[in-house]
């Protein structure tokens, strides 16, 4: 009994000193660009096009409001004034009340709402793509734009790319700096002597942490990659 207990221990701290590992590299990587730069691969790899979409797609997997919907909504309202002809295509696992918030959302930012087709199928990126051909036949062919994260993005690409769809591009949902000086004075703010004085120190009060954020959803990506491959769907 007590071998065991050692055993168990000693995996413990093991286990523990591997994440505290882990934890340090990513908080070092966290300090450089490098997160931004693979945030950015994932979401411009095979995205580019040059034909005119005879349809613009956005894939939807989450609630209304919320942050990953309404920013994609947001690139669909965009797309759809630049690509007047376009018809939009609002694929989303089936949910009648969030389906017909998006739609109205689009609709109050004026999207002639003969223009949006709901395609209520599929609950992640591989079924959505192949229920949209059944949705409508011989719809890889006709030029599609795909709006999504930017994360999901490269994955998209190359699963619709696996499905033979032969004109597919994409538009990733970056959000859009605030280049706006968020210095303040830490004296003026009645700040303590003892507390470290960060007014001016962007890197530390917001990079680092949005970059910390950045590398957990590419970790979470590199996974979804992974379990694709091992299914042949990319």
């Amino acid at each position: 009994m007590k071998e065991a207990l050692k055993r168990i221990a000693t995996c413990f701290k093991n286990l523990v000193f591997s994440l505290g590992i882990i934890f340090i590299l990513m908080s070092i990587v966290a300090f450089t660009r490098i997160p931004y730069d693979v945030h950015h691969w994932l979401g411009d790899k095979y995205s580019h096009y040059r034909f005119y979409p005879n349809s613009i797609v956005m894939l939807g997997g989450s609630g209304m409001p919320s942050e990953s919907n309404l920013i994609r909504l947001y690139y669909v309202v965009e797309l759809s004034k630049f690509y007047k002809y376009s018809d939009i295509v609002l694929a989303h696992p089936v949910d009648s009340g969030v389906a017909k918030s998006m739609r109205r959302y689009l609709i109050n930012a004026g999207v002639d709402s003969s223009r949006i087709s709901m395609m209520l199928k599929g609950t992640n990126t591989r079924e959505q793509a192949m229920e949209l051909q059944k949705f409508r036949p011989g719809f890889e062919n006709t030029g599609v734009a795909i709006v999504t994260s930017p994360e999901n993005m490269y994955r998209t690409m190359r699963v619709f790319k696996k499905l033979d769809y032969t004109k597919i591009g994409g538009n990733s949902s970056y959000e859009n700096a605030m280049f706006v000086s968020l210095k303040y004075s830490h004296k003026k703010l009645g700040g303590r002597k003892f507390t470290p004085d960060v007014s001016e120190n962007m890197g530390l009060r917001y990079n680092f942490w949005n970059y910390l954020k950045l590398e957990i959803t590419c970790m979470r990506e590199f996974v979804a990659l992974a379990y694709y491959k091992l299914n042949g769907w990319i």
